[in-house]
C-alpha cells in the first residue's frame, strides 16, 4: 500500500509561484511513473503532468507547458511541481498520484494510488 500526501498549496496572485510536493509513505516511488492531476469545482479531474520512472521522460498537458515542471527525488520518494507564472484558470485543488507502471501516462486509469489533494488558488 502506498500513501501520498500533498503539500504546498495556497493563495497566490496571478504571476506568483509556488512548489508543490507529495511525499509517499509504504511502499517507495521508486521504479513506478509519478503524475499531477487538477480538479477545478464543477470539472473533470485533468492530467496536469507526469515523470517517467527514471525521470528520462517528462510531458505536460499544453496550457501549463513552459510554467510548470515535474520533478522526483527517489531518495525521499518525494514528487514536486514548480508551478510559475500562475494563472485564475490554474486554480484547482491539485493530486499527486503514482502510476500502475514505469511508462509516464496521461490516463487517470493509469494511476493507482493518489492522494487527497491540495488546494491552490489564483486571484487575478
Amino acid at each position: 500500500q502506498v500513501q501520498l500526501v500533498e503539500s504546498g498549496g495556497g493563495l497566490v496572485q496571478a504571476g506568483g509561484s509556488l512548489r508543490l510536493s507529495c511525499a509517499a509513505s509504504g511502499r517507495t516511488f521508486s521504479g513506478y511513473a509519478l503524475g499531477w492531476f487538477r480538479q477545478a469545482p464543477g470539472k473533470e479531474r485533468e492530467f496536469v503532468a507526469a515523470i517517467r520512472w527514471d525521470s528520462g521522460s517528462t510531458y505536460y498537458t499544453d496550457s501549463v507547458k513552459g510554467r510548470f515542471t515535474i520533478s522526483r527525488d527517489d531518495a525521499k520518494n518525494t514528487v514536486y511541481l514548480q508551478m510559475s507564472d500562475l494563472k485564475p484558470e490554474d486554480t484547482a485543488v491539485y493530486y499527486c498520484a503514482r502510476a500502475n507502471g514505469p511508462t509516464a501516462t496521461t490516463r487517470r486509469p493509469d494511476y493507482r494510488y493518489w492522494g487527497q489533494g491540495t488546494q491552490v488558488t489564483v486571484s487575478s
